[in-house]
């Protein structure tokens, strides 16, 4: 038995078969983890999730009560790892919080599945992604996906998506978590400058190295160097990488000490690498050093669902004290849902910032946002979806009908924010039955 914890870590069991409850209790404990059971809804009255770093669920029905349960309990820790140990697959909870544990349970894997929740749960709240759309669901599970591999990832998509927050998601819950991270910017650095950057240099190397400097891939030693901006790297530099990433070997700038690496290479960029490598600015057979596990990161304007969510963790971020009372309203944040997001969450996060120094206290409007996120323009609809952008003033020349749907359509979106898109939840915020809030949701194509 490991027992290497100083206090052991609390694991919800939850199954409908007290029999294999039981089973998976006895496992956890020979883990040296603590389980709390619960086999009804009624026996998680007295649990604190709070003190848990995953739930183990085995057998429930598919959309019954304990299932329910766990998503109205999961909604306050929205990216709490589910370790499914059933058949219980193919269900919402599944799809949204599942980590498949397979059957019969080996205890290499479910030690692997802990370790890494233990690491997952000790991660600061502003390094997670935050999200429920469809498009952020998916990047979760290919980060999970890859994490315990050693496989080079390569990150792409448009400025200020969070290209550098998948990075440390990926090293976070892998076996390297407890070594460094390293980012560097490779388009910021000048192309003479970033081989020193890289790979150290002895001193007298070259004019003004005064002193021995340790360059990136040292200090990234049996961790992950994040290379950023990897598309503005000169193609010199891209040869001399090259070579790091098929013999895992380098030397410093004036040095013939060749220097073993044990390092995890992430890249990332905003260019189109592919059209690069055509056009012959960018070699291939680097990039597919690179791309063997690529991760597309969506733009803020694919991520619409996503929005109230963001502010609300961007809200807490930048307002002073957790007990704000800063809120945008329903006019406000569907103007910024129709908004175009060119900056990305950088933007985003950019506008919040000032409207908490602006607004410290109480609600901000549609008239309270920056111009150009109020214009006519941002506020009209795509074709095939209506929006509630506009004020109330405006809606009184507006289809009253249409103007109604708009604010339910907006009303909806938020309170599937509020819960991380437990439908059973939100149908109990806005006092509506499960299926109903179901043919609503379908009606307004939201994903």
């Amino acid at each position: 038995m490991n027992n290497s914890k100083t206090s052991q870590a609390r694991v919800l069991v939850m199954d409908e078969n007290i029999d294999r409850a039981a089973e998976l209790s006895h496992r956890l404990r020979f883990l040296n983890y603590e389980p709390m059971v619960a086999a009804d809804p009624q026996a998680l009255q007295d649990i604190d999730l709070d003190s848990g770093i995953a739930v183990m669920l085995g057998d429930t029905i598919v959309g019954g009560e304990l299932e329910t349960a766990v998503n109205d309990l999961l909604s306050t820790r929205p990216n709490m790892p589910v370790l499914l140990a059933s058949s219980t697959r193919d269900s919402e909870l599944a799809k949204k919080h599942g980590w498949p544990l397979e059957l019969p349970i080996r205890r290499a894997q479910l030690q692997q599945l802990l370790k890494r929740a233990e690491r997952y749960d000790g991660r600061d709240q502003r390094q997670r992604l935050t999200g429920s759309s469809r498009t952020i669901r998916k990047v979760r599970k290919m980060i999970e996906q890859v994490a315990d591999f050693d496989t080079n990832v390569l990150v792409t998509g448009e400025s200020g998506t969070g290209k550098e927050l998948v990075a440390r998601t990926i090293h976070d819950l892998s076996e390297r978590a407890a070594r460094p991270f390293v980012p560097i910017n490779c388009g910021a650095i000048p192309p003479d400058l970033l081989e020193s950057e890289l790979f150290g240099h002895e001193k007298g190397a070259f004019t003004g190295a005064v002193s021995t400097r340790v360059g990136r891939f040292e200090l990234a030693e049996g961790g992950t160097l994040f290379l950023d901006e990897i598309g503005d790297m000169s193609l010199p530099m891209q040869v001399k990488l090259l070579r790091v990433l098929q013999e895992r070997t380098f030397e410093r700038v004036g040095s013939n000490a060749t220097q073993h690496c044990n390092v995890r290479i992430i890249a990332a960029t905003h260019r189109d690498l592919p059209a690069m490598v055509a056009d012959g600015t960018f070699r291939e057979d680097l990039f597919y050093r690179l791309n063997v596990f690529p991760i597309e990161m969506p733009p803020l304007c694919k991520r619409a669902a996503d929005l109230p969510a963001l502010l609300d963790e961007l809200l807490t971020q930048h307002v002073p004290g957790s007990d704000s009372t800063l809120r945008l309203t329903p006019a406000a944040i569907a103007a910024l849902a129709r908004y175009p997001w060119p900056g990305n969450i950088r933007e985003l996060s950019n506008l919040v910032e000032r409207l908490a120094i602006m607004f410290p206290k109480g609600e901000i409007d549609l008239a309270d946002l920056p111009r150009k996120y109020q214009t006519a323009e941002t506020a009209a609809p795509d074709a095939g979806h209506s929006t509630a952008s506009s004020s109330v003033a405006s809606a009184t020349t507006a289809n009253l009908k249409q103007y109604l749907q708009d604010v339910e359509r907006d009303l909806i979106v938020q309170a599937l924010a509020a819960t991380d898109g437990v439908v059973a939840k939100a149908a109990r915020r806005l006092q509506m039955q499960r299926t109903t809030l179901l043919e609503k949701i379908n009606k307004y194509g939201i994903a």
